[in-house]
């Protein structure tokens, strides 16, 4: 009862809402087939009876197509109460599928419909599988694929009528379907059986049947040495296969971790530590490329420290200067010069490659630092926003697709259980999930959008309107604080660097009070914004947690601005003026001391926020009352401490190391936390789209703009005179100029790499270019999921068309059949009165 699906969007019939006469005739031909042959089964006197009223409706469907979609009053109430008014409730029956009250008649044609022969004649199923493995067997004498035969491989209501088979015949036809199965290839046998409307059980025993004719007759021919070798070779690099693909599984990182968290707290507290591990395999890859092309090469040719190395005391854990401001840490740590001793002066000091080497020294010079350096961080942020944008748009595709509640609960009901979990621990962590996925599919299902007044939705209005105001007046007022007290700092440093007297551990100590300031103000102002939400009172918990998320991503990018323009407009400009050597190490320095006050924060929140306030609940107040994850603000915080990984890189090459640390700490303590002091959301709620939001969130804000301040320092401000691998530049980006300046003087032929070189590199245009290319890739990927969605939606609402066009005839059908026997009833009263 298909009907032709149209996909042009502007057809006149789609967009009219209605069919074409041709397809409507192909659905009451096909229901007429239907009909016609359960007739042909049944006596002659009930066909009689049935053939009549048919004629009419394939009479009365030519002349009122356009009525099976847009039925009069009468069709309505037909349709509504099966037939007329007189009919006796006694011949009626309650189909327990549909809740409708059919006759005896209609019940007979509905039993014998393909879709409800399942399990009904298992002598009919038999017979029609053995005829399918029949053709099978025969077609071209080989082993064919049996693709193009039906998923559902209902039987024909054709067999209906051999229910009736004795016992013998039935065990022929299985004996001859076990021969058809033992002859065909395993994976159509496999595909056959998978087919097959029977029982689990019945199909093992003629899977089981199959495989023991089979191992007979192998057994009793002589099978070649060759071939039973080669039998035993499949199936052992088969085995070992699957073993390795279990193994290989089992390495994930945290899944039952992930497991319990889903199935305890949902998706939405999931997406969270999702999210974690995300940015843990960003700093990995980070971590490995400048491990392997910058830091390993100058940790094994140390340079020659002028002052000796410091001390170590303790404090620098805490501050990042001291001790590691002569290690591979920081930017000033890194030479110049190349990694080899041949080109060294007699005292073995590398020489300078921003100077004009000689060009029999050029020639030895297999690794350059400048290069390394500068190389290595450009690929570096080119790589990750290759698999930003992958990772983004694969996650559009996922995230953004059609999906109902109504079927996706259905789904998860019937078809969500892994009958290969075994394990009590494993099965139980399954019912978890299960179950908490139903919790917020049903939430969904049953969430009704209350319908509000004009007064209403005008003070709802003043409220929203209200709460924003305060949240962007607090976040305002935080962001002039910290750039005031920036500023005083900045003086601070200036005047401190005049003087002598003062203690160098204290004025070490001093620099952690712009950190301090900073997180104590990430770590309150969401209080603030919490307060506001509840003040709001949304309706649905998933519009709750995304305004939560764009209000702390306004505070996160607020104060990111403030202290970028701090490192880069005022420390960066005149390092001189608070007696910096190399401001590059200072600006590490200070993002490995906000990356740490935030970590530290982070495990305050943990702890009185959470714990003791659970304790608290319990013991003073007297109440089960946990509180809940914050989800908003505790990603808000992932993406504020790795755009801070991200800006750091170029002046601590070792800071994803940091990073990497502090994230795996952070999962083993949320976790802990989350399992001990947390409780589930008591509304729960579903966010299909969560995670997409936080991979854009990461790129755009986060990625965009370290990318825009690590290329404005590279580009545009002056090196340090006495630091770092681009001392004696004028900017970062020349020494790259320089290499392909000295390769094009030492081979001619190479002046294409050059002239590639200034297009490429050089040019900004290329990077915009570059930039607007990806848009594009992701604005078209978007819309592709979209024109898919739109087209699925046309699906399903064409196989809610077809169900309502099979109820609408089969309702038909029982009405005529029913005016039809009303009269021969009278008579019949007539006839027993008289």
């Amino acid at each position: 009862m298909a009907r032709n699906v149209n996909f042009d969007m502007g057809h006149p019939l789609i967009e009219a809402g209605l069919e074409s006469p041709a397809d409507e005739e192909g659905v009451h031909d096909s229901f007429h087939q239907l009909v016609a042959e359960q007739i042909h089964n049944e006596d002659l006197g009930e066909a009689f009876e049935l053939q009549q009223p048919q004629k009419k409706i394939d009479e009365e469907s030519r002349d009122y197509v356009a009525n099976l979609f847009s039925p009069g009053p009468e069709s309505s109430d037909r349709r509504n109460h099966g037939g007329p008014v007189g009919m006796q409730e006694d011949e009626r029956e309650t189909d327990p599928s549909t809740g409708e009250r059919w006759s005896s008649t209609t019940l007979k044609i509905l039993s014998s419909m393909p879709s409800r022969t399942i399990g009904r004649s298992r002598g009919a199923i038999i017979s029609q599988y053995y005829n399918r493995t029949m053709q099978l067997r025969r077609r071209k004498q080989s082993r064919p694929s049996i693709q193009d035969f039906s998923r559902s491989a209902r039987p024909s209501i054709r067999g209906y009528g051999m229910e009736t088979d004795n016992t013998d015949a039935e065990v022929n036809k299985r004996e001859r379907l076990v021969n058809n199965l033992q002859n065909l290839s395993v994976s159509d046998r496999v595909r056959m059986l998978r087919a097959m409307p029977l029982s689990v059980a019945e199909k093992n025993e003629l899977r089981r049947l199959a495989l023991k004719k089979e191992r007979r007759t192998l057994s009793g021919n002589q099978i070649p040495c060759c071939s039973r070798l080669k039998y035993y070779i499949i199936i052992a690099a088969r085995q070992s296969w699957y073993s390795w693909l279990s193994f290989v599984h089992s390495l994930q990182l945290w899944q039952v971790a992930l497991k319990r968290v889903s199935g305890r707290f949902g998706s939405g507290v999931l997406s969270y530590f999702v999210f974690l591990k995300t940015l843990l395999f960003f700093n990995i890859f980070l971590f490995l490329l400048t491990g392997l092309f910058m830091v390993l090469p100058q940790a094994v040719h140390p340079p020659a420290l002028s002052n000796g190395r410091r001390s170590f005391t303790g404090l620098e854990l805490f501050t990042g200067a001291g001790y590691f401001s002569d290690t591979v840490m920081y930017y000033g740590y890194y030479c110049n010069c190349t990694l080899r001793m041949s080109c060294s002066n007699e005292s073995g000091q590398y020489m300078s490659v921003s100077s004009r080497t000689s060009l029999h020294c050029a020639k030895h010079l297999p690794y350059k630092m400048p290069l390394a350096y500068f190389f290595t961080i450009g690929m570096a942020f080119f790589v990750t926003c290759i698999i930003l944008v992958y990772s983004m748009s694969k996650s559009f595709g996922r995230s953004f697709r059609i999906d109902k509640s109504h079927s996706i609960l259905a789904m998860k009901a019937f078809c969500s259980w892994d009958f290969k979990v075994i394990k009590k621990s494993s099965v139980k962590l399954m019912s978890e999930n299960i179950c908490t996925q139903l919790k917020e599919l049903l939430a969904e299902v049953n969430h009704q959008h209350s319908k509000n007044t004009l007064c209403q939705k005008l003070w709802r209005v003043a409220v929203h309107c209200l709460a924003w105001a305060i949240c962007v007046a607090s976040t305002t007022a935080c962001v002039l604080c910290i750039y005031y007290f920036s500023e005083y700092m900045h003086r601070n440093l200036q005047e401190s660097s005049r003087s002598v007297t003062k203690d160098p551990l204290l004025n070490e100590a001093s620099l952690l009070a712009l950190p301090v300031v900073v997180s104590c103000i990430n770590l309150l102002l969401p209080i603030m914004f919490h307060l506001a939400a509840w003040m709001e009172d949304y309706e649905s918990p998933s519009v709750r947690t995304y305004v939560a998320i764009g209000r702390n991503l306004m505070l996160k990018v607020s104060v990111l601005g403030v202290l970028c323009y701090h490192w880069l407009g005022r420390v960066a400009a005149d390092p001189n003026s608070i007696g910096l050597e190399c401001w590059e190490s200072f600006v590490g320095q200070e993002l490995y001391r906000f990356l740490l006050m935030d970590f530290i924060f982070t495990l305050l929140n943990t702890l009185f926020g959470e714990f003791l306030w659970r304790l608290f609940s319990e013991n003073v107040l007297k109440k089960n009352r946990k509180p809940v994850f914050d989800i908003a603000k505790n990603v808000l915080d992932l993406i504020y401490g790795q755009t801070l990984a991200w800006l750091g890189v170029l002046f601590t090459p070792l800071l994803p190391a940091v990073q990497i640390l502090k994230l795996l700490l952070l999962f083993y303590i949320k976790k802990s936390s989350v399992m001990m002091n947390c409780q589930a959301p008591r509304r729960p709620y579903r966010v299909s789209q969560m995670t997409t939001i936080f991979i854009t969130l990461l790129c755009f804000p986060a990625f965009l703009g370290a990318s825009v301040c690590v290329t404005y320092t590279m580009w545009s401000i002056t090196p340090s005179l006495s630091c770092g691998p681009f001392r004696e530049l004028k900017t970062m980006f020349q020494a790259g100029k320089r290499w392909v300046e000295d390769l094009e003087k030492e081979n001619p032929n190479l002046s294409v790499l050059a002239r590639a070189h200034s297009y490429l590199v050089e040019n900004p245009l290329f990077l915009f270019v570059g930039a607007g290319i990806f848009l594009i890739v992701i604005y078209f990927h978007s819309q592709v999921v979209d024109g898919q969605r739109k087209i699925i939606g046309l699906l399903q609402e064409q196989i809610e068309n077809e169900g309502e066009d099979k109820k609408f005839l089969i309702t038909r059908l029982q009405s005529i059949h029913e005016q039809r026997r009303t009269p021969s009833r009278r008579l019949t009263s007539q006839d027993s009165t008289c």
